[in-house]
């Protein structure tokens, strides 16, 4: 009886435990144990001509995408970042994609043909901020990085948004 009680008693203090994570316990154990702080200090033009500061971004949960339009995996990741970038944006996420292409006509088409509603960039010839995200071998490569501005995460290729979603949810 008493290992019984013993066992009733252990495991709710377990859930206990488990439920009163803080947010930034839960993203502890969703980031990568590295914690290296993601490089914002950088100004890129968007598809516009407009400067944007990628450190106008701390404090946001964000996916930093290096992706090209001819790139057949980047093109279908795209559909998933929509979605996750509709239903997350309000709670402080954002998906920013820098375009490594180098035609910008070629990339605002293919903008507004799929919808692209989050922040494009203008990747092309900014070996600087490539580096800063080094090695980036292969396209898209893509960066999770929390709001205390460390990388939780590095992925090259595609991925299902399933998995992105359950980071961004620890993260938010």
């Amino acid at each position: 009886m008493r290992r019984t009680i013993g066992i009733i008693i252990g495991t709710a203090l377990v859930f206990i435990g488990i439920s009163s994570l803080s947010p930034s316990k839960a993203a502890e154990e969703v980031c990568d144990s590295s914690g290296k702080v993601a490089n914002l200090n950088f100004t890129l033009k968007d598809i516009n001509g407009n400067d944007v500061d990628l450190s106008s971004f701390k404090g946001n949960v964000i996916i930093l995408d290096f992706w090209a339009t001819w790139c057949p995996p980047c093109r279908k990741e795209i559909p998933g970042y929509i979605d996750l970038y509709n239903r997350y944006k309000a709670q402080g996420f954002v998906v920013i994609g820098v375009s490594v292409d180098e035609s910008l006509a070629d990339l605002k088409k293919f903008v507004k043909q799929y919808n692209i509603n989050y922040p494009i960039l203008i990747g092309h010839d900014r070996e600087d901020l490539e580096r800063a995200y080094a090695p980036i071998s292969a396209y898209p490569t893509s960066f999770v990085i929390g709001r205390d501005g460390r990388i939780c995460s590095r992925h090259t290729g595609d991925r299902p948004p399933e998995q992105l979603e359950r980071k961004i949810k620890a993260l938010l």
